[in-house]
This record gives structure tokens, C-alpha cells and sequence, in this order.
């Protein structure tokens, strides 16, 4: 009935019940290829890659984010994807949570407001959304059995405010439960959560499907309202729903309203196919662009350092300049259909008489400095009128699975920084928040 990636569920031809797509998302398409693993992780085939949810939230633009859907609905529709798993809602409770590259905001109308958005513009083109991770889930560390804490007013003015706008306003064909408990009972068989408040109280016409893994007990979990678990069980899932209802412990007509939900968006997706369905990649990478820009936050434009003047001496300091975090680590990388060399383009932008050189400075693999690499870096700032120095986060210190332990920068990149303030007095250091959540400084020859 439905097949996730690489991973195939025939559909049911006696019955005329097709297959459907579903793949990951929310910031690019990431459908896999048929060498990828057996977890979906790796192998997949190109798609544009947009700013992820963090950085489009710092736009505060509905339209440039539903813009950004309309484009993802496309490359899934040629694609043959008919569910894109996104966008984010969780709240950043904590800046130490592993995945908030993947969530909007600590402000719950923020993140619903773009949220709906994101859901309008993809489900603009035939394409079903999955609004996630229903509810609370603001932890990386042990998200498979955490269990969050929450009074009711918090509960309601917080956490699930930022679901409930998205959820009223734009109805995504899927909501996706998440691993964690709430108040001592898992998500995906909390009755309050999935059915009295997601069903009946917002009027969520579509399909709960879980997290990959996220499913405790099959037949408790379809009683609370989760229709469709993932990855497929091998059989085991279907086996204990059959159980419980020859057993009397699941009413037959609640197994009904199960597979009538999940029917409705099967042939709702059917009915929208566009086969043969193509998309301009070339359009898409400049509105990934214009995102990008629109998403900077310039924090200080000190000595109106910028724009950096043309035909100068620029040194391009930080192996973040030519590996640079486009966004973040887990089942939302995207393999991008086009990556530019930042060095390249500050080449380009500073004309045909100015002198580019690059310095690694450090080496994103490990924290402890090498001494040659921040040599090299000061030398090359010394010659050069204006340095740009590339530093932020490794992929290793944030991603989906695990949570940071701190908010340090790496040292080797800190010590970087302060060689070149400390040895060459006559630099001064800015500094400025950049499109992909990195953090970009600025080093300028004083005026004597």
C-alpha cells in the first residue's frame, strides 16, 4: 500500500488501492536511491537544498517560505513522491537540542505561521505534508524514552500552540508522532494527544503516521489514533492488530476509521499525480539563493566593513570556506543538486584586480589547533586589506540523534580568531550571523 524511499509495499490491485511515496524532508527532497542502506540514510538522488527551518524562520516571510513549499512540491512530484515527512514545529526549548537546524523557533506563532505556510505552498502541488514531531519533542538524548513533563497550561500555550495553528489553518495529510512520552505515556498511544486533541478538537482530517521507530505497542498505538507505523514491523505490527481485535481489546469499527483515513490520503495523492512531471533546477537553486539572503541577519555592520570593498586584498580564512555546513546532520541531509564555493564567489564579486588567498586555519576533524594552520592564517590576514574568516559548528557537534553539550565553538577555531586579534594589533574583529547558522568574522586593517 505505501512504500517509503527505496523501501517497496505493493498496493493492493484486487482492491484498486495504489502506492504512495513517502520521504524525508522538510528543507530539500530526499528520496533514496535503490543501493541506498537499509535505514535511509545515505545514497540520495539530487534535489535542491534550501535553508533549513532555522534559518528560514529569521526571514519572519509566510510567502518566501510557502514559495520554498510550492518548489519542494514540484521536485517531489517529479520525483513520484507523494508525502514530503516535514516541516518541524517543535519548540527550541533548550540552544543545546541536536536538531533545531530542523525547527522553526522558541515562539510558538512564529513556527505555526511558517509552518502552515511551508504545509500551503507543497500541498499547493498535489503533494501530502507531515507536520512533526507530535508533541514535546525537545530533546535529542534519548528520545526514544524520555518522558517530558508538562502542565497543562504550558502544555497548551507552548508546545502544542505551535501544532495547533498549522494543523487549523493548513491541514497537512499527515501528522507525525514522535518518540518520546508525554506525561508517562508514549505519543504514539496517547489518546489525548492523537485523537481528542489532533481529531476531534483541531478537526485533523488526515493520517498520524510515527517517527521511524517510534511505535511501543502496534495495538495500543492504532487504538489512540496512529494509523500508520514506520518502518514496516515485517508483519509483527499487522499480527497484534488482528490479535486485539478478535480479542474484543480493539473495536472493529475503530480499525475502520483507521484505514478509511489512510485510504482518503492514498487516493487523494493518487488522484494528484502528474506523471511525466519536471522541475527547473536552475530556477529552484536561485530561490534557494534569495532565501539564503533573505535569511541573514546581519548582528553588526561595524565601520561599515561591508560591502567588502573591490579590487582589494582578500584573504579567505577557514575550512568552513570550502566545506561549508549547508545545513544539518541526520535524515534531512540533502544531497544538493548544486553547491557553490564561497571562495570562489568572493573571487568573482571582488573583481578582475583583486588578490584572493585562501588559509585553512583548522581542521574541522578535530578541536586541538595546528600551530602550521594558524601561521599560515595570520600571514595571509597581514598581507591582505580585509580577512574573512569562515568558523562554526563540524557536522560532529550537531545533528538529529544526539544533543550539544555546550555552545563553545571549536578551540581551534576560538585560538584562531585570537592569534590573529592578539599578534597582529593593527586588525579589529566583528562578527555576523550568516545564512546556514554559521558564525562569520570579520578581521580589517585599521586606519592609521
Amino acid at each position: 500500500m505505501l512504500r517509503l524511499g527505496f523501501l517497496a509495499h505493493e498496493g493492493i490491485e484486487r482492491l484498486g488501492i495504489p502506492s504512495i511515496m513517502l520521504t524525508d524532508g522538510p528543507h530539500g527532497l530526499r528520496k533514496q536511491k535503490a543501493s541506498a542502506d537499509h535505514l535511509g540514510l545515505f545514497d540520495s538522488v539530487p534535489a535542491t537544498c534550501f535553508p533549513s527551518a532555522a534559518g528560514l524562520a529569521t526571514s519572519w516571510d509566510r510567502e518566501l517560505v510557502r514559495r520554498v513549499g510550492v518548489a519542494l512540491g514540484e521536485e517531489c512530484q517529479a520525483e513520484d513522491v507523494s508525502i514530503l515527512l516535514g516541516p518541524g514545529a517543535n519548540i527550541k526549548r533548550s540552544p543545546l537540542c541536536g536538531r533545531n537546524f530542523e525547527y522553526f523557533s522558541e515562539d510558538p506563532y512564529l513556527s505555526s505561521e511558517l509552518a502552515a505556510a511551508h504545509i500551503e505552498g507543497v500541498q499547493s502541488q498535489g503533494v501530502g505534508t507531515s507536520l512533526k514531531h507530535f508533541a514535546a519533542n525537545n530533546q535529542e538524548h534519548r528520545r526514544m524514552t524520555t518522558n517530558a513533563v508538562i502542565d497543562e497550561r504550558t502544555l497548551r500555550e507552548i508546545y502544542l500552540a505551535s501544532f495547533e495553528g498549522a494543523v487549523k489553518k493548513a491541514q497537512p495529510w499527515t501528522v507525525m508522532c514522535s518518540y518520546n512520552q508525554l506525561n508517562g505515556e508514549y505519543c504514539s498511544e496517547n489518546e489525548r494527544l492523537l485523537t481528542d486533541i489532533l481529531k476531534k478538537e483541531w478537526g485533523h482530517e488526515g493520517f498520524v503516521v510515527s517517527d521511524w521507530g517510534a511505535v511501543n505497542e502496534r495495538s495500543e498505538g492504532l487504538l489512540a489514533g496512529l494509523e500508520l507505523e514506520m518502518p514496516s514491523s515485517g508483519g509483527a505490527g499487522t499480527r497484534k492488530i488482528v490479535e486485539a481485535v478478535r480479542s474484543g481489546r480493539l473495536p472493529e469499527p475503530k480499525l475502520d476509521e483507521a484505514v478509511e483515513r489512510l485510504l482518503r490520503i492514498i487516493f487523494k495523492a493518487a488522484d494528484h499525480k502528474k506523471p511525466g512531471a519536471a522541475y527547473d533546477a536552475e530556477a529552484h537553486h536561485r530561490l534557494a539563493r534569495e532565501v539564503a539572503r533573505e535569511s541573514m541577519v546581519l548582528l553588526k555592520n561595524e565601520d561599515g566593513i561591508l560591502p567588502l570593498e573591490k579590487n582589494g586584498r582578500v584573504a579567505v580564512i577557514g575550512a568552513l570556506a570550502k566545506e561549508p555546513r549547508y545545513q544539518g546532520g541526520g535524515s534531512s541531509h540533502i544531497n544538493p543538486t548544486r553547491l557553490e564555493d564561497i571562495s570562489h564567489e568572493i573571487a568573482q564579486s571582488a573583481g578582475s584586480s583583486a588578490s584572493v588567498a585562501y588559509a585553512k586555519g583548522y581542521e574541522l576533524e578535530r578541536d586541538d589547533l595546528d600551530a602550521v594552520l594558524v601561521e599560515e592564517a595570520v600571514l595571509a590576514a597581514k598581507s591582505a586589506s580585509v580577512a574573512v574568516i569562515f568558523a562554526g559548528l563540524p557536522e560532529r557537534y550537531e545533528s538529529e540523534g544526539f544533543d550539544r553539550t555546550h555552545l563553545h565553538l571549536p578551540y581551534n577555531q576560538v585560538h584562531l580568531i585570537e592569534a590573529g586579534v592578539n599578534t597582529t594589533p593593527s586588525l579589529e574583529l566583528s562578527t555576523t550571523t550568516g545564512a546556514w547558522a554559521s558564525r562569520f568574522h570579520y578581521w580589517r586593517t585599521k586606519t592609521k
